[in-house]
């Protein structure tokens, strides 16, 4: 049975990211060994939106958009601004590898408090 989800995110500057992902964002880790972290993400879920392509995106969740803007900002990290989409409030955080990921203040149900 699967009882997990493995995401990978490409960068052009993985131990700048992984630095990030260990020491801004404070995520929990093991070494897979030589310095590949892997690290634990908090609750998740997976939506399937209709597209003409093929492709993925990683959004991270919280309560409050504009206050954990504010504390990564406070920690150095670039965040775009705060905008409404009707499933939410999202803005987008800067990478040190030049990547970006999403983070969203949901106003639909969790999928993961069910």
């Amino acid at each position: 049975m699967i009882n997990g989800a493995h995401v990978i995110i490409y960068s052009q500057d993985a131990e700048a990211d992984r630095a990030f992902f260990r020491e801004v964002l404070g995520y929990p880790h093991v070494d897979a060994g030589e310095g590949w972290l892997i690290f634990k993400l908090p609750p998740a879920e997976v939506a399937v939106h209709p597209a003409d392509g093929s492709s993925h995106e990683l959004f991270l969740m919280c309560d409050d958009v504009e206050a954990t803007v504010d504390e990564l900002s406070a920690k150095g990290v670039e965040c775009t601004a705060v905008t409404s989409a009707g499933w939410g409030l999202r803005t987008g955080i800067r990478l040190p590898g030049g990547g970006e990921l999403g983070l969203y203040e949901p106003r639909h149900e969790k999928a993961f408090e069910l």
